[in-house]
Order: structure tokens, then sequence, then C-alpha cells
């Protein structure tokens, strides 16, 4: 209780409560987090139940529409799956790849970066070459690239199988520098620090100097660039699978049913992309808007 009263009171907990976008940011992200997370007891009907789908609902309108039924909320679509429910599972997936890409894209950047700061030389050298190399293109061309060579170099018969740590991998390499890079400055900045420099007198191993002193100090901008690039990753995996190169359709994301729909938007079933591309920008401003909070509450320049 102390722990959490403590909590309470920090700056960015104050921050946080003196920031009206910030609290709304937050309940429409975990509303949806929690809708997403919990789709299988939230959602009206689970759209990938083949034996729960029946094909005299396909195109179905929204229910306030002449036409409508309230069975469906946001309608159907051309097979008679519940756009609701297919915008809740896809979001489920929309965020377990663009939480895991980030979370491998963090590993690798920070450990990276750490490395090269602290150790200098050539190795820093050489990584941020290879940083600015990879900087200087669109993150989405490089995750095509990956993708690309990864489907190419397996048999198509695995491809559905490999699709998800394929997927994962092409956006997290896509994004490490931006880590590495970030957490180099600060390492460049912390290890000529006093405390950096006793704890290699007292006989303190690199590696122990890197996570116990320099990375602690380093992780605050580290946080913020996380928060934020979780948005970009579920961007990133939205386009990725609107192209055709994402998910299989056998477990679609927001990108892919977006796609779908937009095969029917000038025929007249608008429903079908509308909604799921809505779902997309409002999942997506949350985080951004919290991203942009988190950022001015760790700014100590703005306090």
């Amino acid at each position: 209780m102390n722990a959490l009263a403590r909590a309470w009171d920090s700056d960015v907990a104050y921050s946080f409560r003196q920031s009206p976008v910030a609290m709304g940011a937050a309940l429409v992200a975990l509303v949806l987090i929690v809708c997403a997370v919990f789709a299988e007891w939230v959602a009206p009907h689970n759209p990938f139940d083949l034996a729960t789908i029946n094909l005299l609902d396909a195109s179905q309108p929204p229910a306030w529409i002449e036409g409508g039924s309230s069975k469906f909320l946001l309608g159907t679509d051309d097979q008679g799956r519940d756009v609701l429910s297919a915008i809740l599972f896809g979001m489920r997936i929309s965020l377990i790849i663009g939480l895991a890409a980030v979370a491998l894209s963090v590993l690798l950047g920070v450990g990276l970066g750490l490395l090269a700061g602290y150790v200098g030389g050539r190795l820093d050298a050489l990584l941020m070459r290879i940083a600015d190399v990879q900087l200087s293109f669109p993150a989405i061309l490089i995750a095509l690239l990956i993708d690309g060579v990864a489907r190419a170099a397996v048999p198509k018969e695995v491809h559905e199988v490999i699709a998800f740590p394929v997927l994962v991998g092409a956006i997290a390499l896509a994004n490490w520098p931006q880590y590495a890079r970030t957490v180099r400055g600060s390492t460049l900045v912390e290890k000529n620090k006093e405390y950096v420099q006793a704890a290699r007198l007292i006989g303190v191993s690199p590696l122990a100097i890197m996570l116990r002193h320099v990375l602690p100090n380093a992780i605050g901008p580290v946080l913020v660039l996380a928060t934020v690039n979780v948005a970009l990753a579920i961007i990133t995996e939205a386009t990725l699978s609107f192209l055709g190169v994402g998910v299989p359709p056998t477990t679609p994301s927001l990108g892919t049913l977006i796609r779908i729909g937009n095969e029917f938007l000038f025929s007249g079933e608008w429903w079908i992309t509308i909604f799921p591309g809505l779902a997309l920008v409002l999942l997506v401003l949350s985080v951004n808007l919290l991203g942009d909070w988190l950022r001015d509450a760790l700014n100590p320049k703005l306090r």
C-alpha cells in the first residue's frame, strides 16, 4: 500500500491527473485493450467459427440503417461475419504483434546501444553506421524487404505457420536503430560520471556496470519511445496486412479487415472497411496521446 501511495503522489501521477487528454486517451486505450484481450467474452459472435456463420446474413448494414439487424450492431461482411466481433478479434492480433515487435526491438536496440556507447571505438562506429544506413530508408520498406526475404527462403506450405514470427521480426528489425541511438547517447553521458568511475575502481565488471548503473539512468527516453512505437508498430502491421503480406487471412488483423472491406467500399457496403479503420485510428491515436503525455511528464525541463 505504501508503494501505491508513493506512486499516486509522484510527479508523473500528478501530471496524469492534471491532463484531461491523457486521462481520456488512457480510458479509450484501456477499453479497447480490455475488449480485445477478452474478445471471446465481449464479442457477440465468434467470426472465425464456421459453424456459426450463415451466408444468408452476408452484407447486412449496421443496425440503425434500414435493412440492418440488432443481432449485428455494426453490420456483417460479405461472408456473414459480424463486423464488431471481427474488429475485436482483429484488434487483439494487431496488439499482440505490435507489443511483441516493440519488445523485441527494445531488447535489440537497447542492448546494441549500451554496447556501442560503453565500449566505443570501432564497434560503436560500425553499429552506428549500420543504424544510419537503415534510418535512411522508411521503416515500412525495411519491414517489407525482411518479410519478403523470409518468405522466399522457406517453402510456400509453411508461410502461414511462420507469418506471425516473421512479421514481428520484420517490424522489430526495422525499428531497433531508434532505441540504439537513444541509449547510446545516454550511455556516452553516463559512463563518464563519478559513480560509474567509482564502480570501475572497485572492480565491478563492465556488464554489471552497464546493466545496474548505466541502463537505469538511460531507460526514461526508451519508455517514451516504446510507447509511441507501439502505435507505429500497429500501423506498420496494418499496412503490411493491407498489402497482403501480413498475417494469414484465417486470423485477420485490423489491416486485413480494412483490405477485405476496401474491395466492397464502392459497392455501397462501406461499413465493412470504415469501422475497422475507425477502430485502428482510435487505438493508434490514444496510444500516441499517451506517449506524448509521458514524454512531457518525464521531461524535467517542463516541470
